[in-house]
């Protein structure tokens, strides 16, 4: 056999094997974290355009998603990105984390858009998800989103990975800069109901 054909044989066996899943995640913390196994819940209701029209959480806990969410702050913003190891943009960030939980998601900030169960931003609980426009606030299409965290006694902040100041996973205030950008909240935990 011909040496190219050899290595042209290998190469393909290399690339058609998938090897094992990865059992840790490195945060931006520089610690690892445990893959929690992915639980086989059912793709989420979709309009007649496909857009995701609500999200289907399983037995994940809005504490648990919260907890492993903090636990990537400081990786960096990458745009595009869904890899922990390169960075994360804002939606890249929440798929991330829901599908650590085996959640789907929307994959793009605008496409959440769509998920119907909007609440007041006053009755916000953590986990919920909150929309931004894009930097430009005049336009008044979503271009950000975070998770809410609600801290008894304390003003709301939100988790997100931002191509601003923090360039990364980090938590920030609903200050009035974002409160500018602000245009709804989607609540995705039935338990937040309660």
């Amino acid at each position: 056999m011909h040496l190219y054909s050899r290595c042209f044989i290998v190469l393909a066996f290399l690339f058609s094997c998938k090897g094992p899943e990865p059992t840790y995640v490195i945060t931006g913390k520089g610690d690892t974290l445990p893959v929690t196994p992915q639980k086989d819940l059912p793709l989420p209701p979709t309009d007649a355009n496909g857009h995701y029209t609500t999200i289907q959480t399983g037995q994940t806990t809005p504490d648990e998603l919260i907890s492993f969410a903090i636990s990537l702050t400081g990786v960096p913003y990458k745009y595009g990105s869904t890899d922990p190891q390169q960075g994360f943009d804002c939606s890249g960030f929440i798929t991330y984390v829901f599908n650590h939980f085996g959640i789907q998601v929307p994959r793009t900030s605008v496409d959440f858009t769509y998920v119907n169960r909007e609440i007041s931003l006053q009755d916000a609980k953590t986990g919920d998800l909150v929309l931004f426009t894009g930097t430009d606030s005049t336009i008044r299409v979503v271009g950000h989103m975070g998770i809410i965290i609600a801290r008894t006694g304390q003003p709301l902040t939100f988790i997100h990975s931002t191509s601003g100041k923090a360039m990364g996973v980090t938590e920030t205030p609903l200050n009035t800069y974002y409160m500018g950008r602000y245009v709804k909240t989607i609540r995705v935990f039935a338990a937040n109901d309660r």
